[in-house]
């Protein structure tokens, strides 16, 4: 007896897909041949670079979209970008506006990466800039203070308001903006320790208060051996608390006669009127950075120890920073060798 199989379909219902939990990405703009890059632009910075980065970078970047690109390139469409308009564009940046090729690269970078991110989104088959040549960087003049001048200025500051200012930025190697971001809370007398953990600087016609650019820049420096910056800071410490000013720990070390924040374009200002009138060589508080790094340099301090003192991600950063300055050190090292092996040349021949 034979038994014949019948085959049974079983349908089942087609389960719903899950639910991510997170946001899909962003949907990218359809490529349109009339977008112009002035346009593009206002899209990239709202989009990609307003929420996530800093004041001072979108204001830098702002500046150069508007002052420059704008005018030259904006109407032209992202699809007529070629390498021989944007070289153009550079041309005209040095011949007609001056600018040096170290700023000329900056406008560069914020063309690549707004032009990268086009072609990310489909927006333009290709980024015209990966072909275009930008000017070569040309070593920055860095300007610092000999130890002898250094000591010349210290003299003449010495119980001036700019006086503190001015150990920080040598002695420390503190930027401008760091120190006019400390902080009473951030300077332990009894320890004899500086935290760096804020700043203040100008952007466009703002003050800005924020965290430091890089988790490397906040640091603790001590000053236990620095009596003479120990002292100074306790002085100015029991004249606040003697005139009334604010000292809180919240408050800012440094202040304008009338207990305010010192505004960071006046700190410079004063100190440029300082030096002219002292008759001193033009030098900035940035350049008392140098000076510190300098003088770090000429100590034999290593490279690594120096770069971690001054906030930097990874000593290569300050060796670029400070190239022609720590070539003087390798010239002495070249001097010291060449002066021993004449000297032995210059030695009579045994048994001569």
């Amino acid at each position: 007896m034979s038994h014949s199989r019948t085959s049974r379909i079983v349908l089942r219902p087609i389960p719903a897909p899950p639910k991510v939990g997170f946001p899909l990405p962003r949907t990218a703009p359809p490529a349109n041949a009339s977008i112009t890059l002035g346009r593009w632009l206002d899209i990239w910075m709202e989009k990609d670079i307003e929420p996530c980065r800093a004041d001072t970078t979108i204001n830098g970047y702002d500046i150069i979209i508007h002052n420059h690109i704008t005018p030259a390139l904006g109407k032209v469409r992202l699809t007529d970008l070629s390498p021989e308009l944007i070289n153009g564009y550079y041309q005209w940046l040095a011949d007609e506006k001056g600018l040096s090729p170290n700023t000329i690269r900056k406008h560069h970078v914020l063309l690549h990466t707004a032009l990268k991110s086009a072609f990310r989104q489909g927006v333009i088959p290709a980024n015209p800039i990966q072909r275009a040549t930008p000017p070569q960087a040309t070593a920055v003049e860095v300007s610092y203070y000999t130890p002898a001048r250094l000591g010349q200025l210290l003299r003449a500051v010495k119980g001036d308001p700019l006086e503190v200012p001015v150990r920080l930025a040598c002695f420390l190697g503190l930027r401008r903006s760091e120190i006019l971001g400390l902080r009473w809370r951030d300077v332990d007398l009894h320890s004899g320790q500086i935290s760096i953990r804020w700043v203040r600087t100008t952007v466009g016609s703002r003050v800005v208060e924020k965290a430091p650019k890089t988790s490397d820049s906040c640091r603790t420096l001590s000053i236990a051996a620095l009596d003479d910056l120990l002292d100074l800071l306790r002085a100015l410490q029991a004249k606040r608390l003697r005139d009334g000013m604010p000292c809180a720990p919240e408050d800012f070390l440094l202040l304008d006669g009338v207990g305010q924040p010192l505004h960071p374009n006046l700190m410079s200002s004063a100190f440029a009127a300082f030096i002219r009138r002292h008759s001193l060589p033009p030098i900035t508080f940035h350049g008392l950075r140098h000076t510190f790094a300098s003088m770090a340099n000429n100590a034999r301090v290593p490279m690594y120890q120096i770069s971690r003192a001054m906030g930097h991600s990874n000593p290569n950063i300050t060796q670029r920073i400070y190239t022609h300055l720590f070539d003087q050190t390798h010239g002495e090292v070249l001097a010291a060798v060449a002066d021993t092996i004449s000297r032995e040349s210059a030695l009579p021949r045994r048994g001569a």
